[in-house]
C-alpha cells in the first residue's frame, strides 16, 4: 500500500469525510498551487521542526499564503509550551529528511498532518495556527505531493482525536 493509499484507508475506517483529488507533483507551495483546485479551502503549509536537543519534534500548519518568521514561532511555542507547564522548545531548527522519515514516516515536500498516523508513539505536537478555525475546509497532502485531500475542519479535529498526537491552536501571525 503506497502513503497515500494509507491516508485514505485511515480516513475511510474511521468514518472520517473527506474529497481528494490527483494531480502531478508539487513538492513546494508554489509548484503546488499550480495544481490545486479552487474549492474554496485553506490549502495549508506544513513545517516539521526539531528542538535544539533533538528530542522533540513540532509539526506546523498554517495557511499557505503566509510565511513564518523562525524567531517569532520559536518565542510564541515557548510561551505556549511553558504556560501548560511542558518544556520549552529552546531554538528550533528545521528537522532532517531522516527525523522526517523517523517520525512521520515522511520525505520533504510531503509533509502533512497526516504523516501522524505512522507516529504510533505520539511523539510529534502538532501546532496549528488559530486562522485556521475561520476555514469551513482544509486541505493537506495525503502524504505523498501528487495529491490533495480537502476535509471539513470539524472532521479534521475528529482525525486528530484519534491519531492521538497532542495538538494545539495557537495564533502564529
Amino acid at each position: 500500500m503506497n502513503k497515500e493509499d494509507i491516508v485514505i484507508d485511515y480516513l475511510k475506517s474511521h468514518g472520517i469525510a473527506f474529497d481528494v483529488y490527483h494531480h502531478p507533483e508539487g513538492k513546494t507551495i508554489e509548484e503546488a498551487k499550480r495544481w490545486w483546485h479552487d474549492d474554496g479551502s485553506v490549502h495549508c503549509k506544513n513545517l516539521f521542526f526539531r528542538n535544539h536537543k533533538g528530542n522533540r519534534h513540532y509539526l506546523v500548519c498554517f495557511h499557505c499564503d503566509h510565511d513564518l518568521d523562525i524567531h517569532d514561532l520559536e518565542h510564541r511555542l515557548k510561551e505556549s509550551l511553558v504556560s501548560q507547564g511542558l518544556p520549552s522548545c529552546g531554538k528550533l531548527s528545521f528537522a532532517s529528511p531522516e527525523r522526517m522519515m523517523r517520525y512521520l514516516g515522511l520525505e520533504p515536500g510531503s509533509v502533512s498532518p497526516f504523516g501522524l498516523i505512522n507516529d504510533t508513539a505520539n511523539h510529534v505536537h502538532l501546532f496549528l495556527d488559530d486562522n485556521l478555525r475561520q476555514a469551513s475546509t482544509l486541505s493537506f497532502h495525503p502524504n505523498d505531493c501528487r495529491g490533495t485531500v480537502v476535509i471539513a475542519l470539524a472532521d479534521f479535529i475528529r482525525y486528530l482525536s484519534i491519531v492521538g498526537n497532542s495538538y494545539e491552536f495557537l495564533r502564529l501571525y
